[in-house]
């Protein structure tokens, strides 16, 4: 097997775990467009605390924003984001220019492979032909491969290296080629796809059911809560049987979950099929930060307080608790809801800066320490900074006892007992 030179390009969530796992075994290049990336990681410092600091800078591993220093790798991965479109349309303007990019340095003899969640064909289709285009290449001149991201942000046991990698590839040879490097990156084992089509499909599916799951989940909760019943003690009654799957309710953001059915049915409606399911599905996650408002300005009616001018305070802007990625975060649904009804929204987010939280969000930012006379607590993500909360001394401080608990943080029986009006999915 040929020595391999490895660059990666885009050292995000996904980029960067990959760059350092494999440089265990391989010199890596770790590319990105911003160069405040190159010298945070230079420093040793990962904002998106996905990597050790202490793993940051092997000497195998190094970090430019210069593209000329790719020139020497011979297998290039490409791990940027794919969003969507305010019309919830694939953007694929990161692959594309990032393709560009590779394109410009390509050489005979080099293997692109390509992480990103796509539609099945872009890799093929889209990519492929701008690789020929800017290097005046043809595939088969250079290999083409893809190997789906299944990175968890925050998760630090389902990590890089204990994930089975789906790999594939334009060739018989490429596909190994491709296979012998993933298979330095993770214990789990390497899966080979028959075709790039099939790795494309088998990834964006895997977000597809999960959100599926999640609004079959947000869906039983607004019946339950019709209903007077807790669905946190229907699941877990409903989950005693071996074969019941347990998701539960909450607002689906992010860059996965809330993105990727979008590009499947994208695709589908362009060769003529219209989803149904999918569809429903997106459209009740994505209408559940009104939802929750809704819930928060019920209860301020049940309290006897008017929700104008009533100040409400958020725990967690992120997207997921202990991350600090905002990417497609639907607690900002949260916030401009309330704030529609003249709420006063302050929000503590202990993953994120003050200044950031004002910048992004125009939120004020206040920790638990320096809260005061609040209308109501809106617990959005269960960050582990919240544990410090006691919730006899959050009464006090509390001027309407309205607490609303998406994620079933807080005790409830607790709660009601110490006077909260008590809401949860």
């Amino acid at each position: 097997m040929r020595e391999e030179i490895i660059g990666v390009v885009g050292l995000g969530y996904v980029g960067l775990p990959l760059a350092v796992r494999l440089s265990g075994a391989f010199q890596v290049v770790g590319f990105d467009i911003n160069p405040r990336r190159i010298e945070e990681l230079k420093a040793g410092h990962d904002h998106t605390h996905e990597v050790d600091p202490a793993m940051l800078n092997p000497a195998s591993l190094s970090y430019t924003a210069s593209v000329e220093d790719l020139t020497a790798c011979t297998f290039l991965i490409v791990a940027v984001p794919t969003p969507v479109t305010d019309a919830h349309d694939p953007d694929l303007t990161p692959v594309i220019e990032a393709t560009k990019t590779v394109g410009a340095i390509l050489g005979k003899g080099m293997l692109v492979s390509y992480e990103s969640t796509v539609y099945p064909g872009v890799t093929e289709e889209v990519c492929a032909p701008i690789l020929e285009a800017m290097s005046g290449l043809k595939l088969g001149d250079f290999d083409l491969a893809y190997s789906p991201e299944r990175v968890n942000p925050g998760d630090k046991q389902h990590t890089i290296d204990k994930i089975v990698k789906v790999v594939s590839a334009s060739s018989p040879e490429a596909l190994e080629r491709a296979a012998f490097v993933y298979g330095k990156v993770t214990d789990a084992g390497v899966h080979r796809a028959p075709s790039i089509k099939t790795a494309e499909a088998a990834k964006v599916i895997e977000n597809v059911q999960r959100d599926l799951n999640i609004a079959l989940m947000n869906e039983l909760s607004k019946i339950f809560n019709l209903m007077g019943i807790h669905t946190g003690d229907v699941l877990e009654a409903a989950g005693t049987k071996w074969n019941f799957h347990k998701y539960h309710p909450g607002l689906v953001g992010g860059h996965c979950i809330g993105v990727d059915p979008y590009y499947l049915t994208y695709r589908a409606v362009q060769l003529g099929y219209h989803p149904e399911v999918i569809l429903a599905g997106r459209r009740i996650n994505d209408g559940m930060g009104n939802y929750v408002g809704d819930m928060v300005i019920r209860a301020l009616n049940a309290a006897g307080r008017l929700p104008r001018d009533a100040k409400i305070w958020l725990l967690g802007l992120t997207f997921k608790e202990n991350v600090p990625d905002f990417r497609n975060t639907r607690a900002v649904d949260v916030a401009r809801y309330l704030q529609g009804f003249g709420c006063h929204v302050v929000a503590w987010e202990p993953m994120v800066d003050s200044e950031t939280i004002r910048k992004k969000f125009g939120l004020e930012s206040v920790s638990y320490d320096a809260i005061r006379e609040a209308d109501a607590v809106v617990l959005v993500n269960g960050h582990n900074a919240y544990r410090e909360i006691q919730l006899a001394d959050l009464r006090q401080k509390v001027r309407t006892p309205v607490l609303v608990d998406i994620k079933n943080f807080f005790p409830r029986e607790q709660a009601e007992q110490l006077g909260f009006i008590y809401k949860s999915l």
